[in-house]
């Protein structure tokens, strides 16, 4: 596609969740606030929410996050961020003079405002958006897109935007975690964990809107591309990963993490893994494939949270697979991911 002017050149956006600019407690405080305001995150009545978040988590959770994230830090920074800066900037050489590549966050800075007004300031054919989210889901891809679809509409952005949604299915995609496995000894490890993150069973609910969760077989189903159900993606990433890993159905299982209540995607990776330890398991490796840059949720809750929840338990060893970052195989397989919607 070219413009009027005959311009080829495109400007692709990466999106990714965000991240508190510090981490200090101002800062996390703010970050809070802007992410579970969000309708597409707490999905209850406008007044509701605002006094639920607002006068109630936010408040009690900030402080708690505010330690979490000092735990995370890192010397650059927020290791989300920087991970995230430095996949675009290989991604950019990758791809060549024919695109720009900017990156945004959903919430935080960069913000997606920020992104679009520099891709306004240039000449481009067409914006590519892509959310950092494999599966899809209301919560994280839909809340992305939406966002930029506003803020284009505030400052009349011109070129044309396409959208990918969703890449759990990708081969390239999965030849980048299996080239990430690859880096790991596998023959140490009596177990594998695959945790994805968890969402609230009324989000799963809207896929199914006239079906009961505890029948539905999307645990089962490969769904193709265009699929919307983020729990049968997540499975089906499941089987596609242990496909090319080799793995016995006894090797691994499935679980979601980051719950607030029981009334969450199930089983839970915090209950899985001390069960695994009361079973007899010494040493797992656990890989995370819902998430593309290591993170608060990687890093600290599985990496050291749920560390000590399987030595407690009896276990030895629990292993974290480093996230994808900006790896080589990554940045192909963004590069593979891109060009193949034009």
């Amino acid at each position: 596609m070219t413009d009027k002017t005959g311009n080829k050149r495109k400007a692709i956006l990466l999106v990714n969740v965000g991240t508190p600019d510090k981490p200090e407690l101002s800062s996390v405080r703010k970050y809070l606030s802007e992410f579970l305001n969000d309708p597409y995150v707490i999905d209850l009545p406008w007044l509701l929410r605002k006094l639920l978040v607002n006068f109630i988590i936010v408040p009690f959770r900030s402080p708690k996050s505010t330690k979490l994230y000092q735990q995370l830090w890192e010397k650059e920074g927020s290791p989300l961020l920087t991970n995230t800066q430095k996949l675009g900037n290989k991604l950019a050489l990758k791809m060549g003079e024919d695109y720009a590549v900017f990156i945004a966050m959903r919430y935080g800075n960069p913000s997606i405002r920020k992104a679009l007004k520099e891709i306004a300031s240039g000449k481009f054919s067409e914006v590519i958006v892509l959310p950092l989210f494999p599966q899809y889901a209301l919560s994280t891809t839909e809340t992305a897109i939406q966002k930029v679809y506003k803020e284009a509409k505030k400052i009349n952005l011109i070129p044309a935007i396409k959208v990918v949604d969703q890449f759990y299915n990708h081969p390239e995609f999965l030849k980048a975690w299996l080239a990430r496995a690859q880096e790991y000894d596998l023959k140490k490890y009596d177990h594998f964990v695959f945790s994805y993150h968890g969402l609230p069973l009324s989000h799963i609910q809207k896929s199914h809107p006239q079906k009961d969760l505890t029948t539905c077989n999307c645990t089962d189903i490969m769904p193709d591309f265009g699929a919307r159900c983020y729990k049968a993606t997540c499975y089906a990433t499941n089987r596609l990963l242990v496909a090319q890993l080799g793995l016995k159905e006894a090797d691994y299982s499935l679980a979601f993490q980051s719950r607030l209540t029981k009334n969450w995607l199930s089983p839970f990776t915090d209950e899985l893994v001390i069960k695994l330890a009361k079973e007899g398991k010494k040493h797992i490796l656990i890989f995370a494939p819902a998430f593309v840059a290591d993170c608060l949720e990687t890093k600290v809750e599985l990496g050291i949270e749920y560390a000590e929840l399987f030595k407690k338990a009896g276990g030895e060893t629990l292993k974290l697979v480093e996230s994808l970052n900006h790896s080589d195989a990554w940045v192909s397989a963004l590069d593979s991911i891109i060009k193949e919607i034009n």
